[in-house]
């Protein structure tokens, strides 16, 4: 499984609508509006970095008011979330 941190650059005007559209792309998992330089941040995961162009790419960067995109791709998750879902099986 491969995770990808989608950077977004959207029009204003129609923030709330572009990120609805992404939020239903296949291979993304999460969208949230941000604070600073950035307007919504992708979570995508999916199988293979095929998959991460197919999203981006096909998906994110077509979707109306999308301006630009910056993806980074994690390599190694550190998580007290996951840890702890891990030690708690069967509790």
């Amino acid at each position: 499984m491969i995770t990808a941190i989608v950077f977004i650059q959207a029009e204003v005007a129609q923030l709330s609508e572009t990120a609805a559209q992404i939020a239903d792309i296949d291979g993304v998992s999460e969208v949230y509006s941000v604070t600073g330089d950035l307007d919504l941040v992708a979570m995508v995961r999916v199988q293979d970095i095929d998959g991460v162009s197919a999203t981006v790419t096909d998906g994110i960067n077509r979707v109306d008011g999308v301006l630009s995109t910056q993806t980074q791709i994690a390599y190694r998750a550190y998580s007290k979330h996951d840890l702890e879902e891990a030690f708690s099986i069967g509790l």
